[in-house]
């Protein structure tokens, strides 16, 4: 197995990224693309393996055993830097930080590597610090950004990167991937259908029996929306089941981060808190809510996805177009729902929750709001 094979579905983005390792097409800045899910950091990572490894050239090359692969697809290689932010935004600050360190020599004799993921969430302030950096490059230093279209990215720092574009994988790309992974191909085949090519959606759904209920819960809401008071309790229910996954994830890690603290200010075995306690505990209690925030936000996102793929479905169905449905374990609901709306009406309700989703992420509308006004506007017509 090589650090390639987590890219499903990617053969040609593969191959100019190998060829690029080899000195084919190489620049100081890229910008990796791609819908959610297909895999853009995984690509960032791989690549910078290849760039690191002293014996991978444009074919398979390392199997992924040397020094330098190994650390830099476990984060510990001194020179390849993947900065993730659990907030909603990066701001100027944490971009200045990289700008400095990317001023540095690397401590090995290739390349000094800054992945950034999610470069979307950049402020405009963030943007600019980042793009004096890029246009004045330090001769071993490459940058790697990372965000879902080209048109998240500041113009003036695109035009400065080399574009990658990665393509949602089929599903039964992602299928063989899950078998390979000892995932029974019934399984295998509803998370693909289920993640809409989505590689880490997939995984969640083939492995963990709680988030393929969470998911069906959500796709059920289309076909119960028969009158106000079910419109008011699928709103409530979408956002609590949203919030219960987003625990389920940040939960462990917040308790962590406490002890850690707890430990670096030896309040376990001092029995009492120093001064410069009280000022970190304040800082991690506001990181966490931030991240708190950030991921019920993206777990709410997550559910409006699944929301659309069910009207997507009916939309095919209705039109008799080719292809299977993405929800076909629930046919018969999704057959209901073709009974009683037009293909229009449908695409209008798609339209909907995009608005609802748009009112959440871009204007802070508060969650339970949102989907209130999102599912009275997808209620049943009454005939």
């Amino acid at each position: 197995m090589t650090v390639w094979d987590t890219l499903v579905g990617q053969g040609p983005t593969i191959t100019a990224l190998q060829q690029a390792a080899a000195g084919q097409g190489m620049t100081h800045a890229w910008l990796f693309t791609g819908p959610p899910g297909s895999g853009r950091s995984n690509a960032a990572i791989a690549f910078a393996a290849a760039l690191q490894c002293p014996d991978r050239g444009a074919g398979p090359g390392c199997p992924d055993t040397c020094h330098a692969c190994h650390t830099v697809l476990h984060g510990s290689h001194a020179d390849v830097s993947v900065i993730r932010t659990q907030k909603l935004s990066i701001g100027v600050d944490e971009v200045r930080d990289l700008v400095r360190r990317a001023a540095l020599s690397p401590m090995g004799d290739r390349w000094q590597i800054l992945i950034v993921e999610d470069a979307d969430r950049l402020t405009d302030q963030a943007c600019n610090a980042l793009l004096k950096a890029i246009e004045e490059p330090n001769g071993r230093t490459l940058w790697m950004l990372c965000a879902p279209t080209v048109e998240d990215v500041l113009p003036t720092i695109r035009s400065r990167c080399r574009l990658v574009t990665l393509s949602t994988p089929r599903v039964a790309e992602v299928a063989g991937f899950l078998v390979t992974k000892g995932v029974a191909e019934p399984l295998a085949s509803y998370a693909a259908r289920a993640s809409q090519g989505h590689i880490g959606r997939a995984k969640a759904l083939a492995f963990d029996e709680a988030v393929r209920t969470r998911r069906q819960e959500v796709v059920s809401i289309p076909a119960r929306l028969s009158n106000l008071g079910r419109c008011m309790d699928a709103a409530a229910r979408l956002a609590t089941t949203a919030k219960e996954e987003a625990d389920a994830i940040t939960a462990d890690l917040d308790a962590r981060e406490k002890t850690d603290l707890d430990a670096a200010y030896g309040v376990v075995e001092r029995g009492r808190r120093p001064r410069e306690y009280g000022p970190a505990l304040t800082a991690l209690d506001k990181a966490q809510k931030t991240r708190a925030k950030r991921r019920h936000l993206d777990m709410v996102d997550r559910g409006l996805t699944d929301l659309v793929s069910v009207y997507r479905d009916a939309i095919a169905l209705a039109t008799g177009a080719p292809g299977g449905l993405v929800n076909e374990d629930i046919r018969d609901q999704v057959e209901q729902i073709v009974a009683t709306a037009s293909p229009e009406l449908n695409l209008r309700r798609i339209g909907w929750i995009f608005a609802a989703r748009e009112q959440m992420l871009e204007f802070n509308v508060p969650v339970a709001l949102a989907l209130e006004s999102m599912m009275v506007a997808l209620k049943t017509p009454q005939r």
